[in-house]
Order: structure tokens, then sequence, then C-alpha cells
């Protein structure tokens, strides 16, 4: 399996502070990664990385074949090739669209509709993109007045719309109240599943938020790198207790989902 993203000894450094300092990691064809990590460990920084939308400081970045910042590289080929599904972009899609506008405006790299005219094929996808994360019935509903949990399906169906072959979800489940996270986690995983799905990353502080079929992991503190490989071997309790800071119980139980706690004081 060749890789899709490839970091070497990769820093970004702003104002004189590492936000990740050194990482070296590889994402090849069809894995589907979770970046787990306290606040401001550097996850959203390794996301920007992988969308080509941050360069590194020091070391090397290899998107899809493409080296950030080496001639050759052009990131505006190279971005219509990632689907990105994120807060950043919800706050750039217009409220007035609806969801099948939302989602169709991704087929022409735009954030909102202009006079271009779609093919019948344009809007067929769509729809199934949507259909798939349960969104049929509010085809016609107003982005900007969708829930939480809407609204995170409608991103994800628009960044499929390219057919990326990477999907980067930023935090999918955050702000969802419990039945709205478990039926994402629910379709993430059924999409995880898909042999023709694309690569993904996924980033979320919760064990609690990966889906069955994310077959790695990757936890970060503090901008190093604490560990990184197959799910079933690194999300250990002692891995994820010097990710976090604190003592902390890892289990999975029969459905393939992770729970994670802390230990009583004193122990």
């Amino acid at each position: 399996m060749s890789d899709v993203l490839e970091l070497v000894d990769v820093s970004v450094v702003r104002e004189g502070r590492a936000l990740v300092d050194q990482v070296s990691w590889s994402v090849k064809e069809g894995e589907r990664w979770v970046i787990l990590g306290p606040n401001g460990a550097g996850k959203t920084t390794l996301l920007n990385l992988a969308s080509s939308y941050l360069f590194p400081t020091k070391g090397t970045a290899t998107i899809l074949g493409g080296t950030l910042g080496k001639p050759g590289t052009d990131v505006f080929e190279l971005r219509p090739r990632i689907g990105v599904a994120g807060i950043a972009m919800a706050d750039k899609l217009p409220k007035r669209q609806t969801v099948l506008q939302t989602v169709l405006t991704a087929a022409y790299g735009m954030t909102a509709t202009w006079q271009e005219e779609y093919e019948e094929i344009d809007e067929q996808r769509a729809r199934a993109f949507l259909d798939r994360l349960g969104m049929t019935e509010y085809l016609d509903r107003k982005f900007g007045t969708l829930s939480e949990g809407e609204r995170k399906r409608t991103l994800i169906a628009r960044a499929l719309m390219t057919d990326p072959e990477l999907l980067l979800l930023d935090e999918p489940a955050a702000g969802l109240d419990l039945g709205g996270r478990e039926d994402l986690v629910r379709r993430l995983g059924r999409l995880a599943r898909d042999p023709l799905a694309p690569s993904m990353v996924m980033v979320t502080h919760h064990v609690e938020e990966i889906a069955p079929g994310f077959t790695h992991v990757l936890m970060i503190r503090q901008g190093k790198v604490v560990t990184a490989g197959p799910i079933d071997l690194e999300l250990t309790s002692r891995n994820l207790s010097l990710c976090f800071g604190l003592p902390l119980v890892v289990e999975r139980n029969g459905s393939d989902r992770w729970t994670a706690q802390g230990l009583p004081l004193g122990q």
C-alpha cells in the first residue's frame, strides 16, 4: 500500500512555540486513523497539515504524492482530492442555502451557488451521499436551521462529494447529545468499513467516539507523538494515561466500541 500522507520530522512553530514538534507519521491507502489528545495537543495542526492549508516550519509533509512547498506541487490541484469536514468549513457555508445545495456546491469546489449548472449525475450523487448520512428528509431545509448533528452529517456528505482520496474529520461528534453521537458513530462505522471509502483521519478527544472500522490511532501530547500504530495494539490504558496526563483505564466491549474512565482518587 502506498502512502496517502507522510510527515517526516515535521515541526510547526508559531511565535517561538512548537504547535507540533518533530512529528513523523504516515497514513497508507485504506487505513482509518483516529487522532487522540487533550486540548492544545496539536491535533488540529496535524489536520491542517494533512489538508495542505498549513505548511511545516521544519521537516517534510507529503500528501497524495505531492510534497508541500516543493516545486511542482500545486496545492490548488491537491485540495480537491482531500475531503474536509469540520467547524471551520461550516462557518464558510451560507446558512440560507438548502442542504442539497450545500452538498452540490462541493462538486465545483465552491461554498455558495453562483451561476453554475449542475448535471443530473451531480445531483444524484449528492442525494446518495445525503441518504447515506440519513439526511434525505432534510434536502430542502436551510443549512442554518439544522441541528448540530444534522449539520455534521451534511458536512460529511459534502466532503465525500468530490470522491476524495483522503477524508479528514475534525471532531465530528463534538457538541452532539448522546443520541446524535451514537447515530453519527454508527454511520461513520459503516463508512469506515466500506472498502471503497477513502483513507480517513478523524480528530477527537473521546475514545467513545471511535467507530468500529477505525484501524489505527495516533496519540499526541504537547505537540509530540506519544504513540502511533494499529488501534488494537496502541490504544491501551498506559498510552492513554500518558497522553492525557492522568491515570485512565480504557476498555473495549463486544460491539467493538471503546470506553475510558479515570481511576478513583487514592488508587
